[in-house]
């Protein structure tokens, strides 16, 4: 087994799997990838990580900013593991019936939470985000919805992955 310095390191390179007794008949080959193998259990930590190291890399994302993003769950983890690693702040704005296990993962990473009404639900975040990021313009809001590094993580990571392992 690999032995890595840093949590980062371990991201992608996850598990492809065969189901041929799932697939639907036998001319079929059904595969599964793994990314319950990433840190936190989830593919977003790919899309978390690079989301960072674009917003590094284009001098948005600098040492003592915080990052802002909407999110209802997953890449919020992500970022607030990520973040917490490389010794960014966090302010996630979800809605507020987002479950009580998201919430204290969010905070076991350090990350701050700014709840929306449940009744607007992700737009509603969405759109309390963009307010704040208005209000707060030193904090960077990556913006997973519109953010290219998001696809990206997957052209470069995931998508070589799959055709190395096939």
């Amino acid at each position: 087994m690999a032995r890595y310095d840093r949590l980062l390191d371990t991201l992608g390179n996850t598990p492809l799997v065969g189901l041929p007794a799932l697939a639907p008949s036998a001319d079929v080959r059904l595969w599964a990838k793994l990314e319950d193998h990433n840190p936190t259990g989830s593919i977003k930590d790919r899309v978390a990580a690079a989301m960072i190291e674009a917003a590094e890399a284009d001098g948005v994302l600098r040492a003592g900013r915080t990052i802002l993003e909407p999110t209802s769950g997953n890449t919020g983890i992500a970022l607030a593991m990520a973040a917490k690693l490389k010794g960014y702040g966090l302010v996630c704005v979800m809605p507020e019936n987002t479950s009580v296990e998201r919430r204290q993962l969010l905070q076991a990473y350090g990350a701050r939470i700014v709840f929306s009404p449940a009744a607007g639900g992700s737009n509603q975040a969405v759109a309390m985000a963009k307010e704040l990021a208005k209000q707060n313009t030193d904090w960077v809001m990556l913006y997973q919805y519109g953010n290219p590094a998001n696809a990206l993580a997957h052209y470069r990571g995931t998508g070589p992955e799959i055709l190395r392992d096939l």
